[in-house]
């Protein structure tokens, strides 16, 4: 877990992603999701909505083991945060690591 999270966090301060359910449902909406992370310990069906939009557009899913406030926390913010949209990588490696 802690590559993916460093890659997460590289890619929410150096690159552009979009972070929320609503915010990643229109990221995979507007085709500029490259990768999505969800956290795995989520509740409702948001995340199954988000799953099925992802595979209806070739998006791999990467599960985030971990609870949306952990997300939240790797992101750098002090919510929980269920979905992350990575749009642009930055100096990270998240796209080529989870092809």
């Amino acid at each position: 877990m802690a590559d993916i999270a460093n890659d997460i966090r590289l890619a929410v301060d150096s690159g552009k992603a979009a972070l929320g359910i609503n915010s990643v449902i229109d990221s995979i909406k507007n085709d500029t999701a490259k990768l999505l992370v969800v956290a795995s310990k989520n509740k409702g069906d948001n995340v199954q909505d988000i799953e099925h939009m992802a595979k209806i557009s070739n998006i791999k899913v990467v599960m985030f083991e971990g609870t949306s406030m952990e997300l939240g926390a790797v992101c750098g913010k002090p919510f929980s945060v269920s979905a992350v949209s990575i749009i642009e990588q930055g100096n990270s490696k998240i796209l080529e690591d989870n092809k």
